[in-house]
């Protein structure tokens, strides 16, 4: 396997998932045009299966593996999303998954990961502190490690949403799509720059995690050091097969405020009908804070998951009932 995916590794990934993942719905929104000056057309990854993108990276890692790798199992380390998919993929193949947490990952997607039968071990939320407790883990199983983005295989299966999408809807002027490590946006890169190559791909940041922003201007990784921003999916750093990616075919990385964040996340929810999660809310973000750099434009957003700790939200329903 290359060390850099292509187009042909993207289209044989979609190919060896095909039977496991699903074919998510590209949807939009007459209200959300009009607030944004653009056509903009969503791919719900928040209904895919695990709720979110990663399992296509995770099914075409896990299917890709030979035989005798698989007997050990693997291992990786995640916030979550990628943490669940590889335990659900895992758990199709009939082999064992071994995740590292951070402890202060979201309730709900260690909930999730633990569901679908995975080994847990919580670590310090740093870098440091994943790998370290990575290392111990696949010392001790021989497990092969998944990275969650800076892996060929991984990186080829986030490029199928991208290739569905420019099927879907030919003839886009711009896609944009969440950039943490860097997995799903180099993905959509190579994807996009292959069968679409007029349309410009936009990558969307954080403003309070913006290493790939900055990474860029310097043209070299500068890691994220403390992220603190609500969209936890994106507080990884770029790795050292996504970043060249990037660096070649990404046209611009946007930023993004926590206000626009929340901003653009309650719309979805309110407008679209659709649950998402912070991260997938930051496209959409970007689009209303810079809706002058693509006005009038047929725009595709990937919303790359779903999973949103609801606990964390101010339901408070037992002091509305006795108000009522």
């Amino acid at each position: 396997m290359a060390s850099r995916p292509a187009i042909q590794d993207i289209h044989e990934a979609a190919e060896r998932i095909r039977p496991w993942v699903h074919r998510t719905p590209v949807l939009t929104s007459t209200t959300l045009n009009s607030m944004c000056d653009a056509d903009i057309f969503f791919k719900c990854e928040n209904f895919q299966k695990s709720g979110a993108f990663k399992i296509r990276g995770a099914a075409n890692a896990i299917f890709s593996l030979g035989e005798k790798e698989a007997l050990k199992g693997v291992a990786t380390h995640s916030s979550g999303n990628h943490a669940a998919a590889l335990a659900l993929a895992a758990g199709w193949r009939g082999i064992k998954a071994y995740v590292v947490m951070p402890e202060n990952a979201p309730l709900v997607k260690k909930e999730a990961v633990a569901g679908y039968g995975a080994e847990i071990t919580l670590c310090e939320s740093t870098l440091q502190g994943r790998e370290t407790a990575l290392m111990q883990v696949v010392n001790r199983t021989g497990a092969s490690f998944i990275h969650p983005y800076n892996d060929t295989r991984v990186i080829s299966g986030q490029g199928t949403a991208a290739l569905e999408l420019c099927d879907s809807v030919p003839d886009l002027d711009g896609v944009i799509a969440p950039v943490g490590g860097g997995g799903l946006l180099s993905g959509t890169a190579i994807a996009v720059s292959a069968v679409a190559p007029e349309t410009l791909i936009f990558g969307a940041e954080p403003e309070n995690a913006d290493d790939a922003y900055r990474s860029l201007r310097a043209g070299r990784i500068i890691p994220s050091e403390n992220p603190d921003t609500i969209a936890d999916g994106l507080r990884t750093s770029l790795g050292g097969l996504t970043f060249p990616i990037i660096q070649k075919l990404v046209h611009h990385i946007m930023l993004v405020s926590e206000e626009d964040i929340r901003r653009a996340m309650r719309l979805i929810w309110e407008r679209m009908k659709i649950v998402v999660e912070p991260s997938s809310a930051v496209p959409l973000g970007a689009l209303l804070a810079h809706r002058q750099t693509l006005p009038g434009k047929k725009i595709g957003i990937i919303l790359s998951g779903g999973n949103v700790d609801l606990s964390t939200l101010s339901w408070d329903m037992k002091n509305r009932t006795t108000q009522q």
